[in-house]
C-alpha cells in the first residue's frame, strides 16, 4: 500500500495558502548540515520551515521539515513532516482550531502517521519575555506499520509495509518560548496523540542567540514515543541538532 504523505504535503500546502494568499506570513527558516571523513564517513542534513499569520479574527500556523543522514555507504534516516492549523478567534485568548498533520519517515517502525483534529486554543502567557499557549482537542489517525530488514551492517534492505489503521485521538500540543536577553530565546513545542492502539509524542526543545537581526545560531534537542511500536521496534528516537536560522519577516 503506498504511503498517503504525498497528498498530505499538498493539502497543507492549498490549506495554508488558500485563506491567507495575500496576507503577510512570519517565521523562521532552519538548516543544519554535518560531513565527516577521514576513519568515518558520514553525511547528515536537517531542515525546518515555521510559518504563521496572525490576523484580526484568524491565525494560521504552518511548518514543514525534513531530515537525512548517510552514512559512508548507504543512508540511515530519513523523515518529512508536514503540518497547518487554523485558529478563529473567539476572544483574545480563547479560539477553536482545525489541525492536519503527516509524518512519514522510511527508517522507523511507523511508515506514516496522519492526523486531523479540531478542539480548543487558551493562550495562558503573553509577553515580551513569555510565551505560553496550548491545545486540547479530538481527532481522527491513519498510521501504516513498516518492518525493516536489515543486513549485518545496519542497512535497510527491504520495507514489509503492515497494513493501515485508522482510529479516534485525543490530542493535547503546546508551545512554550521565554526570551532570556534580547538576543538568547528557549523554545519548547509538545505534542501528544493518544488512542486505543498508539499514543504518539514528541516534543521538540531549543536554544537560540541571534547573530544579527536574520540569523541565529540554534542547539536543539528532540524526542519521539511511540507507545506500542511494532515488534522489535524501539519505542523512543531522539535527535540533536545545530541548525543556522533565518528569521523570516
Amino acid at each position: 500500500m503506498k504511503s498517503s504523505l504525498p497528498s498530505l504535503f499538498a493539502v497543507v500546502a492549498l490549506l495554508a495558502l488558500a485563506p491567507t494568499a495575500h496576507a503577510q506570513w512570519s517565521g523562521k527558516a532552519e538548516l543544519g548540515f554535518l560531513t565527516a571523513t577521514g576513519n568515518t564517513e558520514s553525511t547528515a542534513a536537517n531542515s525546518k520551515v515555521d510559518l504563521m499569520h496572525d490576523g484580526a479574527k484568524w491565525k494560521s500556523t504552518l511548518g514543514f521539515a525534513a531530515l537525512y543522514s548517510k552514512g559512508a555507504e548507504f543512508s540511515t534516516a530519513e523523515r518529512y513532516e508536514a503540518g497547518y492549523q487554523i485558529d478563529n478567534k473567539i476572544t483574545d485568548r480563547f479560539s477553536w482550531f482545525v489541525a492536519l498533520r503527516g509524518e512519514e519517515d522510511r527508517f522507523s517502525s511507523f511508515a506514516y502517521q496522519a492526523t486531523v483534529s479540531t478542539g480548543a486554543s487558551y493562550t495562558f502567557i503573553d509577553n515580551p519575555a513569555t510565551k505560553l499557549s496550548a491545545s486540547l482537542g479530538a481527532g481522527y489517525r491513519r498510521s501504516q506499520t513498516q518492518e525493516l530488514i536489515e543486513s549485518d551492517a545496519g542497512e535497510v534492505l527491504d520495507r514489509i509495509k503492515g497494513g493501515a489503521d485508522n482510529e479516534p485521538v485525543a490530542t493535547l500540543s503546546s508551545a512554550y518560548e521565554h526570551r532570556f536577553t534580547e538576543t538568547t530565546k528557549l523554545t519548547n513545542k509538545f505534542l501528544a496523540e493518544s488512542g486505543s492502539d498508539n499514543t504518539a509524542v514528541q516534543n521538540d526543545i531549543a536554544l537560540s542567540v541571534s547573530m544579527t537581526k536574520s540569523f541565529a545560531l540554534a542547539v536543539g534537542f528532540g524526542v519521539r514515543y511511540n507507545s506500542d511500536p511494532p515488534p522489535l521496534a524501539e519505542s523512543t528516537d531522539t535527535l540533536t541538532t545545530v541548525n543556522l536560522v533565518y528569521t523570516i519577516k
